[in-house]
Parts: structure tokens; C-alpha cells; sequence
């Protein structure tokens, strides 16, 4: 079993579990979000830290949970044939951790008043395997930035990886802040530059195998 296959199994499993559960308003397992999903005012607190990761393995519905699934199911999968499963799985948990601190940091210091839209409040829950998942598309925009993208909504249309991603980050952020939407911006930011750094750290290690994958994929 491949370490994606893996890691979307486990996180589908938790998920649905969580969502289950936090559905019924008299359920004694309502207080157990503070268990599961990441609280920048915890973090910043030093409460609750395992939270960086856990968040990643929970979602806040069923939509949201086939989206990301679908995206890591996708883009995972050659990623851990491209770094070996090892990598992958340090490389995809590790950038979630990170992507989390990095949001927690961000809205527990600035989302307060205008900003708030920006970063997201101290007080907002996070959960979802985004930040970890733009780690990867961040990875790709570095080792095959020629590499077609296509958004889920959008199948037949696609742009290069060097302009896909930054694309979607952009216009996701700025839609979130027009329209009020609830989203980790800034666990996707943070993710992107995890994936940015790791995708340079590669190509300028394995620079004959980052050629052979451009002639191939590029």
C-alpha cells in the first residue's frame, strides 16, 4: 500500500468519524474538537500543540473532505513515486505542521479589526489537509513548473504549474476576503512556501534527476 493510499484512508476515516460525532449538539464528544483541530489562540499559548498535526486528519464537512481527498489522492501519489515514500510521508506531515504554526502565528498576532479577513481570528478552528496538500503543489511549481494543472471544477482547463498554483492562491485568498469565506489562506501560503523551499532543496541536490523528470513531464 502506498504511503498516499495510506494517509487518505486514515484521514477519510478520522474524518468522517469527527463529523459524525460533533454532529449531534447533545453528544458528550462536542468538547473534543480542542483535541483535534487547531486553535491559533491554543498555539499561541502553548495548549494543545498536537493540534498542528491532528488538524490535518479532520474536516469541516463531507465537501470539503472529497475535495482535498481528491487533490491529495491526485497530486500525492507522483509525488511519493517521484521522493520515495519516506520523503513523501515526513515531507506531507511535516509541511502540515508547519502550515498550521504558520497560520497560527499570522492570525494570532495580526487577525484582529481589517486584517482579520486576511489571516483568519485567534479564535477560529482550522482543520483540513490543505496546508499540507499546497506543500505538494508548491513542490511541483519548483521540480516541473511546466507540469499541467487543471482546477477540479474546471477539467478541461489548464495552465502550467508556475502558474496554477500561485494563480489559485491568489484568487482564493482574494475571494475569501470579498465574500467573508472561511478559509486558511494562510495554512495554504504557508504550505506553498514549505513546498517552495523543499522543491529547491531537490532540485539543487538532484540536479541531473530534476532534468530527466523535465524531459519527461516538463
Amino acid at each position: 500500500m502506498s504511503a498516499t493510499t495510506a494517509i487518505t484512508g486514515l484521514t477519510v476515516i478520522i474524518s468522517l468519524i469527527g463529523l459524525f460525532l460533533w454532529s449531534f449538539e447533545w453528544s458528550p464528544f462536542q468538547g473534543w474538537i480542542e483535541y483535534f483541530a487547531l486553535k491559533p489562540d491554543n498555539i499561541i499559548q502553548g495548549k494543545y500543540l498536537w493540534t498542528l498535526l491532528t488538524h490535518t486528519l479532520v474536516h469541516g464537512s463531507v465537501f470539503h473532505l472529497i475535495v482535498n481527498m481528491f487533490v491529495l489522492v491526485s497530486l500525492g501519489g507522483f509525488c511519493e513515486k517521484i521522493i520515495g515514500r519516506k520523503r513523501f510521508i515526513w515531507f506531507y506531515f511535516g509541511s502540515g505542521v508547519f502550515a498550521g504554526l504558520f497560520s497560527a502565528l499570522l492570525s494570532g498576532f495580526l487577525g484582529y479589526g481589517a486584517w482579520a479577513n486576511v489571516f483568519g481570528t485567534p479564535d477560529l478552528y482550522m482543520v483540513g489537509a490543505s496546508g499540507a496538500i499546497f506543500a505538494i503543489a508548491g513542490l511541483f511549481t519548483v521540480i516541473l513548473p511546466r507540469l499541467k494543472f487543471s482546477i477540479i471544477f474546471l477539467p478541461f482547463f489548464s495552465l502550467p504549474a508556475f502558474v496554477m498554483i500561485p494563480l489559485v492562491l491568489v484568487l482564493t485568498w482574494v475571494a475569501s476576503i470579498i465574500f467573508g469565506f472561511s478559509i486558511g489562506n494562510a495554512a495554504h501560503f504557508g504550505g506553498f512556501i514549505i513546498g517552495l523551499i523543499y522543491g529547491f532543496y531537490l532540485r539543487t541536490k538532484y540536479p541531473k534527476k530534476i532534468i530527466m523528470l523535465s524531459r519527461y513531464f516538463g
